[in-house]
């Protein structure tokens, strides 16, 4: 597993729902980098781990978290992986399933009929 060593360090992060990929850098949290991805209104809050419209649940991979509200994460979720994206900070490549409110346009279906 590639180990973040540099702050500016970027790695790969798969939303296994979809198999959608993004870059994300060490100093960025996941949600930021996960609203570059084009979808259009994915939720996004306060962004001090507070309202708990982010949720996700991140199934491989090394990360670090900032405080985040118990009233929306407990202690025993945040220990199985699911936490908030705005409060998640890559250190190596990670996979994870969205959860929660941002499900609705994550995966938006964007086919059109024929």
């Amino acid at each position: 597993m590639n180990v973040v060593r540099d702050e500016n360090q970027s790695f790969v992060v798969t939303i296994e729902d979809t198999g959608e990929s993004f870059s994300c850098q060490s100093r960025q949290h996941v949600l930021s980098a996960m609203s570059r991805m084009g979808k259009k209104g994915i939720p996004s809050g306060c962004h001090g781990g507070g309202c708990g419209v982010c949720k996700i649940q991140i199934n491989d991979g090394a990360y670090e978290t900032k405080k985040m509200s118990r009233a929306h994460i407990s202690a025993t979720e945040e220990a199985s992986g699911c936490v908030l994206a705005c409060r998640v900070f890559p250190r190596s490549d990670l996979s994870l399933c969205v959860i929660g409110k941002l499900q609705k346009n994550i995966l938006k279906k964007t086919d059109k009929p024929l």
